[in-house]
């Protein structure tokens, strides 16, 4: 093990449960075999989430802070008082599609750090001209696990992600409503609801559509295994730095339905068959009738997401990320 020690910093921590929370965990994990890594919510003050002996945040000789804007005071309390040591802001979405245009303390994050890091391969055109040479894309990653057996009575698609605006389930509700024509397209949900306003949609919408099942939240290994089941999955988002749940989809062999975004465009390739206008229920509505009314699309769409998988294999994300630390680190001399 080198004796560079290394502070993740994430806003979430594990009982967010979220895509900050996940990679913040996994970065852990690759990161522990070389180094020693500890997990915070905030720097110099956190309690570490580290399974080691806890480390004293001066000794650390790194940062990597996820969000540019979130973790902004953690950002420059680090480089005030490390002015030299590495430090890593990695971008979420928010972050690239919303915040860096217009929030001054992310706009001096993305200033501060010595390396940007984007999770799509789009995510580097949303930084000023200035700031791409120090941007690195670390594409997420998972475990690759093989489809379940799928029936051909019907179809079952699947949306997995809270009920945010952000995520847009409100384009999910609307395409379910224009299929209930169609008994043989199935449409499950899975999230909590983040207000009540979106519990009281999904709530009514399951109450008068018989094949739209809001599931809430469910563990993370039981929605492996509903996105391992279902023929798509469905991510209508507006707004994503690169969705882990497209990535397992992926890695399961599931096809993804998708709005066109950066985000989704940036992990699936612009070429890919499954995407719909960002909002467009009425086009998602008809992809999944597609999907369920022609076979051949269904094998195409599975054919260009095992084009894809191999970039997604862990293996690939820890080396990209080790690659940078350690080069940032000898830039140091540590």
């Amino acid at each position: 093990m080198h004796t560079a020690p290394i502070v993740i910093v994430t806003p979430a921590l594990a009982d967010a449960n979220n895509g900050n929370w996940q990679t913040a965990r996994r970065w852990h994990a690759m990161l522990s075999a070389h180094h020693p890594v500890t997990l915070a919510a905030a720097w110099p003050q956190a309690a570490s989430a580290s399974t080691r002996r806890e480390e004293q945040a001066d000794s650390s000789a790194l940062m990597i802070a996820l969000h540019a804007r979130r973790s902004a005071a953690s950002i420059a309390a680090w480089r005030e008082q490390h002015p030299n040591a590495p430090l890593v802001v990695a971008l979420t979405g928010t972050d690239l599609y919303r915040d860096i245009e217009h929030d001054a303390s992310a706009q001096r994050s993305l200033k501060l750090a010595d390396a940007l890091v984007v999770l799509n391969e789009l995510g580097a055109q949303r930084l000023p001209l200035a700031l791409r040479p120090k941007c690195r894309v670390v594409l997420q990653s998972c475990s690759a696990r093989q489809a379940l057996p799928h029936t051909s009575r019907h179809l079952r698609a699947l949306m997995v992600g809270h009920l945010r605006a952000e995520k847009d389930p409100q384009t999910y509700f609307a395409a379910a409503r224009r299929l209930t024509h169609r008994p043989d397209i199935l449409l499950d949900h899975i999230g909590n609801a983040l207000d009540p306003e979106w519990a009281r949609r999904a709530t009514t919408l399951a109450a008068s559509h018989p094949r739209y099942r809001w599931l809430g939240g469910l563990p993370h290994e039981t929605t492996r295994r509903r996105i391992q089941a279902a023929h798509v999955l469905v991510h209508p988002s507006r707004m994503e730095g690169g969705a882990h749940v497209v990535i397992e989809a992926v890695r399961s062999g599931t096809p993804v339905i998708a709005s066109r975004i950066e985000g989704n465009v940036g992990l699936l390739g612009p070429d890919y068959g499954g995407y719909f206008k960002p909002g467009d229920d009425a086009s998602l509505a008809r992809l999944l009738e597609r999907v369920r009314d022609d076979a051949d699309m269904l094998r195409a769409l599975r054919q260009q997401i095992g084009w894809r998988a191999p970039c997604f294999a862990p293996e690939t994300e820890a080396s990209t990320l080790l690659r940078l630390v350690t080069e940032l680190l000898q830039r140091q001399g540590r």
